[in-house]
C-alpha cells in the first residue's frame, strides 16, 4: 500500500521558492531547504528531484503566477496606452521600495546568477521574459489600433526596449537607493510613446 504525503507538495514548493527568493541559489543549502520546508531529505527528492529541480520547479511557479497577473493587467478591454504607462512606473516604484529592492525579482536574480551557465534557469527566464514581451507588445498593438499610440511606432520594438527597461530597472534598484534615477529613465523611456 503506497504511502500518503504527509506534506502539502504545494506548500512545500511555495515555501521554496520563497527561501531561493531571498537566499539565491547557490546561498540555499539542501539543509537549508530540508529545514525550511520541514520535510524528510527523501520526501524533497521523492517529490522535486534534487535542489536544481526544486529550484526550476520554483522559478516555473513564480513566472505562471507573475505572468498570469501582467498578461492580465495589460489586456484589460478599454485604453491600453494607460496600462502600459502604470505597469513601468509600478516597476520603477517597486524597484526602490525598499522590501521589494532588498528580494529584487526571482526572474532577474536567475539571470543574474544562473541563466549564463544553467540552460534550465535561462529557459525558465526567456520564457518570463517572452511573456512579457508579448504581453507588452499586444497591449502597444492594440494602443495603436486604438489611436493612442503614433502610426510610426513599432509595437514590438518598443514592447522589447520597456521589457530591458523594467528588468534593468529591477538590478539598478537593488544596488541603488535614488528614486530619481529610475523614475527620470522611466519617464524618458515613456515619453517614446508619445
Amino acid at each position: 500500500m503506497a504511502r500518503t504525503k504527509e506534506f502539502d507538495p504545494d506548500a512545500a514548493l511555495r515555501s521554496a521558492l520563497e527561501l531561493f527568493w531571498e537566499r539565491g541559489y547557490e546561498a540555499t543549502s539542501l539543509a537549508d531547504l530540508v529545514a525550511h520546508l520541514g520535510i524528510a531529505r527523501a520526501s524533497l527528492y521523492a517529490t522535486f528531484g534534487g535542489k536544481q529541480e526544486l529550484y526550476a520547479k520554483a522559478l516555473e511557479r513564480y513566472g505562471e503566477e507573475h505572468g498570469t497577473c501582467l498578461v492580465e493587467e495589460l489586456s484589460q478591454p478599454g485604453p491600453a496606452l494607460p496600462a502600459v504607462r502604470a505597469m513601468v512606473r509600478r516597476f520603477a516604484a517597486e524597484s526602490t521600495d525598499e522590501e521589494r529592492r532588498r528580494k529584487g525579482c526571482f526572474v532577474v536574480n536567475t539571470a543574474v546568477e544562473l541563466a549564463s551557465r544553467d540552460p534550465a534557469a535561462a529557459r525558465n527566464v526567456e520564457v518570463s521574459w517572452e511573456t512579457l514581451e508579448t504581453a507588452l507588445t499586444s497591449a502597444l498593438i492594440r494602443a495603436r489600433a486604438q489611436g493612442e499610440l503614433p502610426e510610426g511606432r513599432e509595437p514590438r520594438a518598443l514592447a522589447r526596449m520597456l521589457l530591458v527597461l523594467m528588468q534593468g530597472m529591477r538590478v539598478v534598484g537593488m544596488g541603488s537607493h535614488s528614486p530619481a534615477r529610475l523614475r527620470d529613465a522611466t519617464e524618458q523611456a515613456l515619453s517614446l510613446l508619445d
